[in-house]
């Protein structure tokens, strides 16, 4: 199979410690690339979970978020102290 030269935009530092990880397992860059597109073409998907870490943006989260703000535009909260959980 003919191979290509492929570009890729990544942070200097990421890239940096990643060369030294990949060296360290007798990898170069290159052959870790192509490693995680075998894997993608093996898998039909990433070879890892991709989690979001905070909920608070989710957009269910943000839906309940502005329909609160709504209802206490309209007047329709109640005031209550803050509760220490």
């Amino acid at each position: 199979m003919p191979k290509i030269r492929t570009t890729l935009t990544v942070d200097s530092d990421i890239k940096s410690q990643a060369e030294i990880i990949c060296r360290e397992m007798g990898l170069t860059l290159s052959s870790a690339y192509t490693l995680f597109l075998r894997a993608i073409v093996n898998t039909r998907s990433l070879p890892f979970r991709i989690k979001a870490s905070d909920t608070f943006y989710s957009d269910k989260n943000q839906a309940v978020l502005m329909e609160s703000i709504r209802e206490l535009e309209e007047g329709l909260g109640q005031e209550h102290e803050l509760i220490d959980a």
